[in-house]
């Protein structure tokens, strides 16, 4: 496995999966393998944009798992804290299109990543990051996997890390009363909020997106990025808030986006970007990871994001 660096700008911690992608109408019987994963599409955008990133999941002692690890190394995302699970499978899902947009189907239950404990937690890589980013489902796949992640966070917080935070909601996964618990609580733990509309919408009972982030600083989050999808995005950093326009590309399928962005985001703010301009770049990004099928294929360079971005000025 490829060593995560010592210093690393992000450290990502969740599960990733292997995807079955429906091939287009011309031939819908057929499935084109592909990979996800939120936390993982993240620590490959951000890796793709220039940022230094690990993972941090446990994979199945099998040809998905193996997959995946050769996915990683492939795109520089250090392995050192990816543990290899002898007694259970490599979760995959499917994605499928309709008139309605893309659904999934997932077969991830009692998967290697669903069994990760706090006793496993690679602490070396953990406390030797800038950022550890994580999201909602990394927290909703199991009750062991939710211990992990508030022990991760204390791990990183208490290095100096930043927090990124994802709240991806699942309701497959969880009945709302126990997301909201988590994710309200996670809150209060976290530098850089980022929730998309449509799931904050169902975790604050509101769709006002000033009222959200709000919410969301009420609970303590320091920076919110509400995601709008092709509407693009609204910055608070608790004394300034300003929303950005989304860009206009021809999209096709908008799987992973938000994991793009948020990839993005991160990268930007590392790289010295304040956040306002670190979101605008990460809504390119995004826009960008949309024009192609699958969740990791198309997510782009960072040369890619900055000719979207240059084109439009000029």
């Amino acid at each position: 496995m490829t060593a995560t660096a010592p210093g690393v700008d992000v450290i990502a911690l969740g599960e990733a999966m292997v995807e079955f992608n429906q091939a287009r109408a011309e031939n819908p019987h057929t499935w084109v393998q592909g990979f996800g994963g939120d936390t993982s599409n993240m620590a490959i955008a951000a890796a793709r944009l220039g940022a230094r990133t690990g993972y941090v999941t446990r994979v199945g002692n099998d040809t998905f798992g193996r997959m995946l690890v050769e996915l990683w190394q492939r795109e520089r995302v250090g392995t050192d804290g990816v543990g290899v699970d002898e007694d259970a499978p490599t979760g995959v899902y499917f994605v499928s299109h309709g008139a309605s947009g893309h659904e999934f189907s997932y077969l991830r239950a009692g998967s290697a990543a669903s069994r990760m404990t706090v006793a496993a937690l690679p602490l070396d890589v953990l406390r030797h990051t800038r950022v550890l980013h994580l999201s909602a489902i990394s927290q909703a796949i199991s009750a062991s996997a939710c211990d992990t992640c508030f022990a991760a966070i204390d791990t990183a917080r208490a290095a100096g890390a930043r927090i990124a935070y994802d709240t991806n909601l699942r309701l497959k996964l969880w009945p709302l009363a126990r997301a909201r618990a988590i994710v309200f609580e996670t809150l209060r733990s976290v530098d850089w909020a980022l929730p998309s509309l449509d799931d904050a919408s169902r975790l604050f009972d509101s769709e006002d997106p000033a009222r959200i982030v709000a919410r969301c600083h009420a609970l303590g989050a320091r920076v919110v990025v509400l995601k709008l999808g092709s509407a693009g995005c609204l910055v608070s950093d608790g004394t300034r808030s300003e929303r950005l326009q989304g860009e206009r590309v021809d999209a096709v399928d908008a799987t992973g986006a938000g994991d793009c962005f948020d990839g993005a985001f991160v990268a930007r703010v590392i790289a010295g970007d304040d956040v306002f301009r670190a979101a605008r770049f990460a809504n390119a990004a995004a826009a960008l990871a949309t024009t192609g099928y699958g969740a990791v294929a198309p997510l782009p360079t960072r040369e890619a994001v900055e000719r979207l971005l240059a084109e439009r000025v000029t």
